[in-house]
């Protein structure tokens, strides 16, 4: 969970989730059948290699002179098991993921008619899982299969060699019985450990996908070189010069030389269109990404140097794409801070105007809301996401299109909680919809990942630049600014 964002862009959510339940799952399972038959086996192997050992040292000398060549093809056929496990597992893990995508886009999926694209998909994923488990399970019955032959086509050569000594008479045919039985003894055990191998190469596939996970560098300074917060923090905002690329696409440049001050308690709006980098501040801002070049600090700490955890403590965010858990919904609002009281989340409620809804509801408080809030309309989360920011009650906001999922109604009601919350924080409000951000202390239009204009939304209706016709748009008044600046 402490892995940096680019992390979770290159991977998928189900992918990950295999990872820790099938492949756990794999190493459990060879792990727990696997300790008791090995303990038991070589036990039983020491002690019929000692007793060969006391009943002719001669033939059992020769018998350990040939495990060298036992075990130099186990190894090689072990790590033909391990490779085609590891493919098995990948493939599993494919079918999982689009499987869970699948099922958590069921909506969409049925509103196009996808039922029988999805199960040709997922059919075909499935199949080639089985196709690789099967391949995998052939890899392990040939080692199984080599390593018996060999251990016991050894015995034979070693009873032939005691055969020859009988009838030499340097060895008794009581000693050759006791030693046949002690050698079947080490070789049945030797046998039973090869496929004690067999199953732990198949289990080591599942241990290297799992320790890749364990071994993901985090974004995290070292504790040597972090710095602390002051606190109270302010809420002091500088950029300066930010470049900055997402590791996916790192010939994009989002941001290009992006620099602005957010002075403590500022209320400050980007505006502009899609894809000029509006977002991309928010994700820095909360340490999901670093910049390539230039600075940015709050009350003058650099967020390089800052522990996740800590800078994050004095943000609260308001995305627009909500993310509602599948518990209750008292949970959900206290999930920025699980020490609130019961009052206190309801006065939270109350100020995001969530709390009429939520008592009309069967239970509640502690109505279950199911995946990703899916019982409840698009304006009841945003309601719930901004009761979550208002528990909270950090220094600093970001509101991505706080209000977009609400009707006029609730958007006057909630805006009136909003204006309560951002008294004396620094907010940073995204808006697609220049009507809620005209109260706004200043507005930065942003264009290419720059700031190409600032001001207040009347001095930026005086000019002729992106903003306005921007406005122009929105409000349908083509060509008149006086106009547009009345209806907004």
């Amino acid at each position: 969970m402490r892995l940096p964002a680019r992390f979770f862009d290159a991977n998928r959510s189900g992918e990950l989730a295999s990872r820790l339940t099938a492949d756990a799952t794999q190493i459990k399972t060879a792990v727990s059948l696997s300790a008791s038959v090995a303990l038991r086996n070589s036990i039983l192997c020491v002690g019929a290699i000692g007793m060969m050992f006391a009943t002719s040292p001669r033939l059992s000398a020769i018998a350990i002179g040939v495990i060298p060549l036992i075990i130099a093809p186990l190894i090689i056929f072990g790590r033909a098991v391990r490779r085609k496990s590891r493919s098995a597992q990948d493939a599993l893990a494919n079918a999982t993921a689009y499987a869970s995508e699948i099922i958590g886009a069921n909506r969409t999926v049925q509103a196009f008619n996808g039922e029988d694209a999805a199960r040709q998909r997922y059919a075909r994923d499935v199949e080639l899982s089985f196709d690789r488990a099967c391949t995998a399970a052939r890899a392990r019955a040939r080692l199984t299969g080599v390593a018996i032959a060999l251990i016991f086509g050894s015995v034979v050569g070693v009873l032939w060699l005691g055969a020859q000594s009988v009838l030499g008479g340097t060895l008794s045919p009581g000693n050759l019985s006791q030693f046949l039985i002690y050698s079947v003894i080490a070789a049945g055990s030797l046998g039973s450990l090869s496929e004690v191998w067999g199953e732990l190469a198949q289990a080591a596939g599942s241990t290297g996908r799992l320790f890749e996970l364990l071994n993901e560098q985090t974004d995290e300074p070292e504790e040597a070189i972090q710095v602390p917060l002051r606190i109270p923090v302010r809420g002091s905002i500088e950029i300066s010069e930010l470049h900055f690329s997402y590791p996916g696409a790192p010939e994009k440049q989002v941001l290009d030389g992006l620099s602005m001050n957010i002075a403590p308690g500022e209320t400050i709006a980007l505006v502009g269109p899609s894809g000029s980098g509006k977002s991309t501040v928010f994700s820095l801002l909360l340490g999901f990404y670093h910049q390539e070049a230039g600075s940015l600090s709050i009350d003058g700490r650099d967020l390089r140097a800052l522990a996740p955890h800590d800078l994050r403590k004095q943000i609260s965010i308001v995305p627009q794409d909500v993310t509602i858990f599948a518990t209750s919904i008292l949970d959900n609002i206290a999930f920025g801070r699980p020490d609130a009281t019961r009052e206190e989340v309801i006065a939270a409620a109350m100020k995001a105007q969530a709390h009429n809804f939520v008592v009309g509801l069967r239970d509640g408080y502690e109505t279950i809301v199911g995946e990703r809030g899916l019982t409840l309309s698009g304006g009841q989360r945003q309601r719930l996401a901004i009761a979550r920011a208002i528990l909270k009650d950090a220094p600093i906001l970001l509101l991505d299109e706080a209000t977009a999922s609400l009707d006029a109604d609730n958007e006057q009601l909630v805006q009136q909680g909003l204006e309560q919350l951002m008294d004396n924080r620094s907010t940073v409000v995204i808006a697609h919809r220049l009507a809620t951000v005209l109260k706004a202390d200043r507005i930065l239009v942003m264009e290419d990942g720059r700031i190409v204009e600032q001001g207040t939304h009347a001095s930026l209706m005086r000019g002729s630049g992106l903003y306005k016709r921007l406005a122009e748009l929105q409000f349908k008044i083509p060509g008149d600014s006086e106009l547009a600046q009345d209806a907004a």
